[in-house]
C-alpha cells in the first residue's frame, strides 16, 4: 500500500466517522425551518486523484454512501447520491480543465489548481450532490420548494464546513 492509498483510506475513515458521530447529531435551524443537513463526506470523492478509473470511482462512491447509510439507516439514499457524484465528477473535470491540462498524478485540490478553480469545482459538484440527494429522499415533485430550500441551505453550511476542513487539514494528495 503506497502513501497515496493510505492517505485516501484514512480520509475515508475520518470523514465517515466525523459525518456519523458529529455531524449527524448536529441540528442547524430554527423553529420549523430544520432544513439544514451538514454533509462533508462527499469531499472524499472530490479529492480522489484524477487518474482513478471511473469504475473504481463509482465503486468507492457506492462504498462511501453505503457506509453513511448504514449509520443513518437511510436505505441507499446517500449511496445513490455519492454514486451520482462519482458519475458526474469526470464530466466536471473535463469541463473545468485548466489551460495547461491536468497532471494525472495530482488530486484536484487548492494546492495543485488554485483556490478559484477548487471553489468552482467543489461547489458545483457539491450542489448537484445535494440536489440529487434531496430529490431522491423526497421522491416526488410535490415538494419542489422544500427540495430547493433544503438544497440551498444544506449546501451553504456544508460548503463552509468543507472549506474549513480543507483549510485546517490542507489535503495535498
Amino acid at each position: 500500500m503506497n502513501n497515496t492509498t493510505l492517505t485516501h483510506s484514512l480520509r475515508f475513515i475520518f470523514l465517515v466517522f466525523i459525518q456519523v458521530l458529529v455531524l449527524r447529531q448536529m441540528t442547524v435551524g430554527w423553529g420549523d425551518f430544520n432544513y439544514v443537513h451538514v454533509m462533508i463526506y462527499p469531499l472524499f470523492i472530490l479529492l480522489l486523484p484524477i487518474r482513478i478509473p471511473d469504475p473504481l470511482l463509482i465503486f468507492l462512491g457506492f462504498l462511501l454512501g453505503m457506509a453513511v447509510d448504514f449509520f443513518y439507516t437511510s436505505y441507499g439514499v446517500h449511496a445513490s447520491a455519492t454514486v451520482f457524484l462519482a458519475f458526474i465528477r469526470p464530466i466536471a473535470l473535463k469541463i473545468l480543465t485548466p489551460r495547461g491540462g491536468y497532471n494525472i498524478n495530482h488530486s484536484p485540490n487548492i494546492k495543485n489548481y488554485g483556490f478559484i478553480w477548487f471553489l468552482i469545482y467543489s461547489s458545483s459538484l457539491l450542489f448537484f450532490h445535494f440536489l440529487f440527494y434531496f430529490i431522491v429522499s423526497v421522491f416526488t415533485h410535490v415538494y419542489w420548494l422544500e427540495i430547493v430550500l433544503r438544497t440551498i441551505s444544506s449546501f451553504t453550511v456544508s460548503f463552509i464546513m468543507i472549506l474549513l476542513y480543507v483549510k485546517i487539514f490542507n489535503p495535498r494528495d
